[in-house]
């Protein structure tokens, strides 16, 4: 089977993508002749490095690079000053701000170029003429870096605050920029004969895409069509499972320690060398640890239940003992030369295996925890549809000790959506405790729950039907060796892995009644592929005529998520191959920290549509 994940697939889009992205940003680049310094919004610096290393920057002229900050830029001799940042209004004032003050020095004139990730913004551009620097910039244009590849079959765009901006705010530009992200990729890969989709913006995506291809019209490459599917999936079709705490190995490691990028912070203490005192040396500051395919163990273990981590740990400590052990057995010249090639792996391995236990260690000491193993198992009891018709106790306990807003919020939305609604009565019960022991500023967070269907008055009993059409609970899960994709969440389905599940096989008429209640318009529309165009299948070749799927997720997706996608894909009667997109990846907790913000900040001032924000 051709399988993306293990870097065999036919098409490996993320490869690409940063080939492309590669080649936009060097285009920029190569637009200021000179030697350059790049400043840098903030937040553009860790995505970036995703594509383009500094040694890659350095050879096309690149000397300085400068976060941008109010005042003047560090000293410098450079010919461009280039200004990489979101389309956001404020920060036109830190821009207009450095051009004067590097004007102020003097000497030698310097050219000022501006580019806009992932496109220009009209307001941003009448900023900088009322701020009086519009005149002193050369080039004014865009850097489309739409989506950044996190892995083979993972790519995002990274905007944080996509889905409150578009559910709470009603902005659509972040689905323009991913309607733009697929057309690049048709313009890659050939038209997309299929588009699948469930929800509000998923109608709106597909549309915006089906406009753009009649703009193009004649001037559309003409390429034999290398992806079947695509199947977009709002998030508001799927509320639930972005609440349930995730049991994969590197979802745990979301939950606990936040992953941004790739990159995840942990207490440098757990990895610090012991010296000859056998004393460790111990760091203040937090280590960083990147986690993708690269790292072979990682790829093995990051999609396991947690609780199939430490015996495949075991199982690999025993492989390296084993290779260590050919040195005594190695007699020849011959032998021993193959032994020292193998070495750097080894040596490679065992740092890796040396790292992951440290880490599987200090998320066991959280998941260890009676609070975590009690929220855990009352999150169970919603997802099989007990104890959800009444004030509960956990809950009312959590809220009585002051425990964290966001785990009180958790429990309380995943009852609502678990019971199709809370009772008038319970529902005010809540919402009055909340305020009382939080805050009354909370009144527009529960607003903004409300707002988004998070938390509801009870309506018809959905959920159940749901439950049981989509086969969402099971009640025996192999944890160890799992034969279904609730092995993510210890028992439960996640139901937007499920709807890609029965969209491959055996189609969407099997489960109409399901899709009926689920918020938003069905998707399904036909691209026409020219005959000459069209894949030919030839039978008795199913490697080689494998299918392939994108799966966009918009609004957020989590990495348990995406550990399903990849166990239908790794399966061996898989009727499709899976590749991730999303607007960002999300957990519980930052995902609701993102609806508690305070939105009295008017969206205009914060620059609408920004992406990165």
């Amino acid at each position: 089977m051709a399988h993306l994940n293990s870097g065999g697939g036919r098409v490996n889009l993320a490869q690409k993508w940063k080939e492309v992205a590669q080649k936009e940003l060097l285009e920029c680049l190569d637009k200021c002749a000179g030697s350059k310094a790049i400043v840098w919004d903030d937040p553009l610096i860790s995505p970036v490095g995703l594509i383009a290393e500094y040694s890659l920057l350095k050879e096309n002229e690149v000397e300085k690079m400068f976060p941008l900050r109010a005042g003047r830029l560090p000293q410098n001799n450079v010919q461009n000053v280039i200004f990489i940042t979101r389309p956001i209004l404020k920060l036109m004032r830190l821009v207009a701000e450095n051009i004067r003050e590097e004007e102020k020095v003097g000497g030698f004139r310097k050219e000022y170029h501006i580019f806009f990730v992932p496109g220009k913004s009209l307001l941003c551009e009448n900023k900088l003429k009322e701020l009086g620097v519009y005149g002193n910039l050369n080039n004014i244009g865009e850097f489309g870096l739409e989506l950044l590849p996190l892995d083979s079959d993972l790519l995002s765009m990274d905007m944080t605050s996509i889905f409150k901006e578009c559910y709470l705010h009603r902005d659509p530009t972040g689905m323009f920029y991913m309607a733009k992200a697929l057309m690049k990729i048709q313009a890659l890969y050939g038209v997309i004969p299929n588009i699948y989709g469930k929800g509000e913006y998923a109608k709106q995506v597909s549309d915006m895409i089906l406009r753009m291809r009649r703009e193009l019209a004649v001037s559309e490459r003409q390429i034999t069509p290398q992806i079947d599917t695509v199947l977009l999936l709002d998030r508001t079709v799927d509320l639930l499972t972005p609440l349930a705490t995730q049991l994969t190995y590197e979802g745990l490691i979301d939950e606990i320690f936040g992953i941004s990028n790739t990159t995840v912070k942990l207490p440098a203490a757990k990895f610090a060398k012991k010296n000859e005192g056998d004393q460790a040396d111990v760091a203040t500051e937090p280590k960083k640890f990147h986690l993708n395919s690269g790292d072979e163990l990682f790829a093995v273990v990051r999609d396991r239940n947690f609780h199939a981590v430490g015996t495949e740990l075991s199982r690999k400590a025993k492989i390296l003992s084993a290779q260590v052990e050919e040195r005594k057995g190695a007699r020849t010249v011959g032998e021993i030369k193959e032994f020292v090639s193998k070495l750097p792996h080894i040596q490679a391995a065992k740092q890796s295996l040396a790292t992951h236990t440290s880490i599987a260690e200090l998320v066991k000491e959280v998941t260890d925890k009676s609070a975590f193993l009690e929220s855990l198992h009352m999150q169970q009891e919603f997802l099989s549809g007990s104890e959800t018709d009444k004030v509960n106790n956990f809950i009312e306990d959590c809220i009585g000790k002051k425990e964290p807003i966001v785990k009180v919020l958790r429990l309380v939305c995943m009852q609502s959506l678990t019971n199709s609604g809370l009772k008038p009565k319970i529902l005010d019960f809540y919402k009055r405790e909340i305020l009382q022991t939080y805050g009354f500023e909370h009144i527009v967070t529960l607003h903004n729950l409300e707002k988004i269907g998070l938390l509801k008055q009870q309506s018809q009993k959905s959920y159940s039907t749901i439950r049981k059409t989509l086969k969402l609970v099971m009640e025996e899960v192999n944890e160890q060796n799992p034969n279904d994709i609730s092995y993510v969440f210890s028992g439960y389905a996640p139901l937007s892995v499920r709807l890609a599940q029965y969209l491959a096989k055996p189609g969407w008429r099997s489960i109409e009644e399901a899709l009926r209640l689920l918020p938003g318009p069905l998707v399904e529309e036909k691209q026409q592929i020219p005959v000459g165009l069209r894949k030919k299948r030839s039978p008795g070749s199913d490697g080689d005529n494998q299918k392939m799927t994108l799966v966009i997720f918009l609004g957020g997706v989590t990495f348990a998520e995406i550990a399903a996608l990849r166990f239908l894909s790794q399966q061996e009667d898989a009727p499709t191959d899976y590749t991730i997109i999303t607007t960002q990846v999300i957990n519980g907790t930052t995902w609701l920290e993102s609806l508690m913000e305070d939105i009295g900040v008017t969206n205009q001032e914060e620059g609408g549509a920004s992406p990165f924000r």
